[in-house]
């Protein structure tokens, strides 16, 4: 099972991805994480990325693509695997597409959070409020005016993957409004369709 998660900050991409991960036991592949393990083995994609991140710059969808397609060699991805936050671009997409086709594989579902934005403020500010009074750690991304800007680049940037995926027969839109359990069924319905 090969997914993607999309859906702006907030939509609950990384509770239900971790649900996924619990059930089916396929990885959740975040780049970030991806990038810092490859810099860190000191793979030939890892030591470009390293090169580039240390002189200040953002790593390249080439190296991004690089180390997506080392990580999902790896025999924990053999079964699936779920990309959350990537791809965020158009040109990431299909530059996706064009790796998993070159090694005979293909997405399975790309599962759209979609959410009403005006509201995810009201969301992310409960969401800290929830972690304060359990004592603990506020995420950095969880202060409103972080929050605004992570959802303007969102909009600006990665709104036009859902559409492409779409267009392509591969998207199911789920209600990301709906109670979390809701959200769930939801997704596993989707996953269990023909």
């Amino acid at each position: 099972m090969r997914l993607i998660f999309l859906g702006p900050p907030g939509a609950g991409k990384g509770t239900q991805a971790a649900r996924i991960v619990e059930k089916h036991g396929i990885p959740q592949l975040s780049t970030g994480d991806m990038l810092r393990a490859a810099v860190a083995a000191g793979t030939p994609v890892g030591i470009k990325a390293k090169a580039v991140m240390e002189a200040g710059g953002l790593v390249s969808d080439e190296i991004v693509i690089g180390i997506v397609a080392d990580r999902i060699e790896e025999p924990d991805a053999k079964k699936g695997f779920i990309l959350d936050g990537f791809p965020r671009t158009l040109a990431q997409a299909e530059a996706l597409d064009s790796m998993l086709a070159s090694k005979g594989l293909k997405l399975d579902r790309v599962l759209e959070l979609r959410v009403d934005q005006s509201k995810l403020v009201d969301r992310i500010i409960k969401r800290a409020e929830d972690a304060r009074a359990a004592g603990q750690p506020v995420r950095k991304d969880d202060d409103p005016e972080v929050f605004k800007t992570r959802l303007a680049a969102y909009n600006r940037d990665t709104a036009v993957v859902g559409p492409y995926y779409e267009q392509r027969g591969q998207l199911v839109a789920i209600d990301g409004m709906q109670p979390i359990d809701a959200v769930t069924a939801q997704i596993e319905s989707a996953l269990t369709a023909g």
